[in-house]
């Protein structure tokens, strides 16, 4: 349960619970080993992350008039599927670690996954006085649990008005800040609707905008207690930013309206280990890393939505759901007026 909250509070969990143990060892392996180990452990929940946070960023295609307002409370979650849980790893490709048994290629678990059984690997270093040794550990596990299929995300929504067919948007997610997770999340938008520009508009019976997004997430995750090795100033922080291009369409029914649309997703997540990192190699010997590596992951995704909204009076309510990469669906609260 602890791996999931911080999981949901921070994208990039790979340094929490057992992971947190096996950073000795597979530093020992080379910072290139381990660096290739956590690009591709980390990649599927920093994803699923970068589809959770961009949904609901509208919920029509009719813009607010003049001084119109809207404030949301939206709850998001995008979808995580058996593929995003396992990633095949091919010891091939690493300098200095074998799978003790089975081939040399296997399915292992991402931070979305689990190991069921333990997968063990050998990691080959040089001691300094007996020459070249090998240690055994256990591959780090995931979230795991089946009914851990999410990936959450939330946050606080304004929208205004501005007239001529333009509406601003802001969202933000209250600094959360404990003795070893810090979080940061905003984001700006600006919708335009067409048929606002059109002839005639009034007429029209659906209302047609684009939408343009940009969200950003940071955070950090303080290694020093937990990490089980020796060392200063241990962290992982993460650097997350995303863009969200959408065409919208809606009915423009006075109380009860459809909406949906066609938009792309662009956006990348760095996760950097920081510290001083106090790796054995052997009895007598050991080595200080420093800031052992940055990872990184890219989404670039078309994504199809269809959601409907609720309309009585002060009060609004609307849900809908992705199609993408990592499908996800959204609810959002609404308080606004006209």
């Amino acid at each position: 349960m602890k791996k999931l909250i911080l999981f949901t509070v921070f994208c990039s969990s790979f340094l929490v619970s057992k992971a947190q143990n096996d950073i000795d060892v597979l530093l020992s392996a080379g910072v290139d080993d381990a660096q290739r180990f956590a690009n591709d452990y980390l990649a599927p929940g920093t994803n699923g992350v970068m589809h959770s946070m961009n949904a609901n960023w509208f919920n029509s295609a009719k813009v607010k008039p003049l001084g119109g307002f809207e404030i949301s409370l939206v709850a998001n979650a995008s979808l995580v599927g058996d593929d995003d849980k396992v990633f095949s790893m091919n010891t091939a490709d690493y300098n200095n670690v074998q799978f003790v048994s089975g081939p040399s290629t296997q399915n292992v678990a991402t931070v979305l996954g689990e190991n069921d059984p333990s997968i063990f690997v050998e990691v080959e270093y040089d001691d300094p006085i007996f020459g070249s040794q090998t240690a055994e550990f256990e591959l780090p596990q995931g979230i795991g649990d089946e009914s851990y299929n999410l990936i959450p995300s939330g946050t606080l929504q304004a929208a205004v008005g501005l007239g001529s067919g333009i509406e601003v948007k802001a969202r933000y997610f209250p600094k959360y800040e404990n003795d070893d997770v810090a979080l940061n999340m905003y984001g700006a938008g600006l919708q335009f609707e067409f048929t606002e520009w059109l002839p005639a508009d009034k007429l029209w019976p659906v209302a047609l905008s684009g939408l343009v997004a940009y969200t950003h997430l940071d955070g950090s995750y303080d290694l020093t207690e937990s990490s089980g090795i020796d060392g200063e100033n241990q962290r992982l922080e993460n650097n997350t930013n995303t863009w969200l291009f959408q065409l919208a369409v809606s009915t423009k029914l006075p109380v009860f309206n459809l909406y949906g649309g066609l938009g792309y997703i662009s956006g990348k997540a760095e996760s950097d280990l920081l510290g001083d990192y106090v790796v054995t190699n052997g009895i007598v010997s050991s080595d200080t890393i420093t800031d052992p590596f940055s990872v990184s992951s890219d989404v670039s995704a078309v994504r199809g939505t269809v959601g409907f909204k609720l309309k009585l009076g002060f009060f609004r309510l609307n849900g809908e759901y992705h199609i993408s990469e990592f499908d996800a669906f959204s609810v959002g609260v609404n308080f606004g007026f006209r």
